[in-house]
């Protein structure tokens, strides 16, 4: 836990049981402003390392500038279309969300929108509030026995489903990221684009707003329902070509859709949708019940204090996923990937073009996106001399071209689990392996010799020829300099070379010029001098 309390901005409002979960957090110091200006915020951003937010604050690039202590954003909802993503990826400042927080009103809210279509509640609703009594004209439809086509059946989207049966309806999806055999456990047939728009009675959207996705409900998309269907988007704004339904609806071609969601929010006075009879509107209230707040408050409260207190990361949007059981797996690894990184780094002689992370033994089965990204982090933080972590070091590898590749093995090895980093690039060539013993981190070999390294400290690699005084020359410049050895580890010799490796740990760093004495030293080919800190 950090010495002083990690500073925490809460800018937009939370359920009262969210704040409680800061305020009776250990080592966490809390702050509610909410209604904050764009230049209040910018003023202040800098002061915290962490912001909770709803939809309301726009953490966007000026913010994030500003925000020099900043380590994560808490969105709590599901969409994060307010904060800008990329840049706070740039600034290594992790972003989540809580998916889960609201699926279940979110879901219900459609259920509830597709009802109020099918029986025009809101309508027969103004009717009766104006002293009529029109019961002929509000005819509605039957829900079951007709066709749900359900885009997008991710955590919602399955939720949706399950309802619709109790319904009675056939569901029907349309998913690219999920396959037949998962939709049929589900219950659900899955489908391609084009044949659920024209057998679906009912189309409901259930999908991230991305460029993949944006009018994924077109003018042309909409002429393939079937006439007489029904729309509903309590997604995202963007999915569906207002306009296009507009005219369909006017046309009759869709007997009718709801809206919880708006390309421009609140739409403006002139959106065709407002002014047409057979559309329900609703002013995004997907999220809006007493226990949705409660959960999303609560979640992104969890979410925040488990990041900043034991690294712990869930529903993050720009990093690995790392619960907290799998950090206990992780923890080691990810120390150890980001050290051999850095190690890796001070060796590499040249450009960095690849960086390629592969598991080997049991670590194959093992989410080990983290363990990647903390590798990288190492090898950049390192080269470009610049602060990088986890959660920026992927944004600065694209950046720059620098393929990174993870691989798995099943192919033996002297450890049960082993690490490996390839740095590839200036035609040269650089591998670090590592693994644990019991608890403590090694690296294990180094370009394939075998040494037994701690990696941390200060630290002497050298390469020499294995004939008596040459180790005890070094240990004699070191001694002269006030330099005290804390480690001392040897490869075997090269049979044909007559060289071998030794790992000198020493308590602080050398001078230049102490190093430049040892690389004088007869029998010495050549000696680096790590920083593992």
């Amino acid at each position: 836990m950090s010495a002083k309390p990690w500073k925490v901005l809460v800018s937009d409002k939370l359920a009262k049981e969210g704040l409680a979960v800061f305020e009776a957090a250990e080592g966490i110091s809390v702050d509610v402003k909410v209604g904050l200006t764009p230049d209040e915020l910018e003023n202040i951003i800098g002061n915290y390392d962490a912001l909770a937010i709803r939809s309301a604050t726009q953490v966007d690039r000026r913010i994030l500038t500003a925000a020099r202590n900043l380590k994560i954003v808490g969105r709590a909802g599901i969409g994060v279309d307010n904060v800008d993503v990329p840049a706070a990826s740039e600034r290594g400042i992790l972003v989540v969300n809580t998916p889960e927080g609201n699926v279940v009103t979110t879901a219900e809210h459609a259920i509830s929108l597709m009802c109020a279509l099918a029986r025009r509640i809101p309508q027969a609703t103004a009717s009766m509030k104006q002293g009529k009594w029109e019961k002929n004209k509000f005819q509605g439809r039957e829900m079951a026995g007709k066709v749900l086509g359900i885009i997008g059946l991710g955590n919602i989207g399955k939720i949706v489903a399950n309802r619709a049966f109790g319904l009675k309806m056939e569901v029907i999806a349309y998913d690219p990221y999920i396959t037949p055999e998962r939709a049929r456990e589900l219950g659900v047939e899955a489908v391609e684009l084009d044949a659920l728009l024209t057998r679906a009675d009912f189309v409901t959207l259930h999908v991230p707003m991305v460029e993949a996705t944006k009018n994924i409900i077109s003018k042309d998309a909409i002429r393939k329902m079937k006439p007489g269907a029904f729309l509903i988007n309590a997604a995202r704004g963007g999915l569906v070509d207002e306009r296009a339904a507009a005219e369909a609806l006017k046309e009759g071609h869709l007997a009718g859709a709801a809206f919880d969601v708006f390309v421009e929010e609140p739409p403006a006075k002139d959106n065709p949708l407002l002014g047409l009879d057979n559309v329900v509107l609703t002013p995004h209230l997907g999220a809006s019940t007493e226990e949705a707040q409660v959960n999303v408050s609560v979640a992104v409260a969890e979410q925040i204090i488990e990041y900043l207190v034991k690294g712990v990361i869930k529903s993050a949007v720009n990093a690995p996923t790392v619960s907290a059981d799998l950090m206990s797996t992780l923890g080691p690894y990810i120390r150890l990937g980001r050290k051999a990184g850095k190690m890796a780094a001070q060796i590499h002689q040249g450009g960095v073009r690849e960086i390629r992370a592969i598991y080997a033994g049991d670590l194959a089965e093992l989410p080990m996106g983290p363990v990647t990204a903390a590798m990288l982090a190492g090898v950049l933080e390192t080269a470009l001399a610049c602060e990088v972590n986890p959660v920026s070091a992927p944004y600065m590898a694209k950046e720059r071209g620098i393929n990174v590749v993870e691989e798995r093995t099943s192919l033996p090895t002297d450890f049960a689990r082993a690490i490996v980093l390839k740095v590839h690039g200036g035609g040269s060539k650089t591998e670090i392996v590592g693994a644990l013993f019991g608890e403590d981190e090694r690296i294990v070999r180094v370009n394939g010799t075998h040494l037994e390294i701690v990696p941390e400290g200060a630290i002497l690699l050298t390469r020499h020829f294995d004939r008596p005084g040459v180790i005890g020359r070094i240990g004699t410049i070191l001694g002269e300099a006030g330099v005290n050895i804390s480690r001392l580890n040897l490869s075997k010799r090269e049979e044909d070379s007559g060289l071998a490796e030794a790992v000198v740990s020493i308590e602080r760093p050398v001078t230049p010029e102490v190093l430049k004495a040892i690389e004088a030293l007869d029998g010495i080919e050549r000696v680096v001098q790590l920083n593992l800190d």
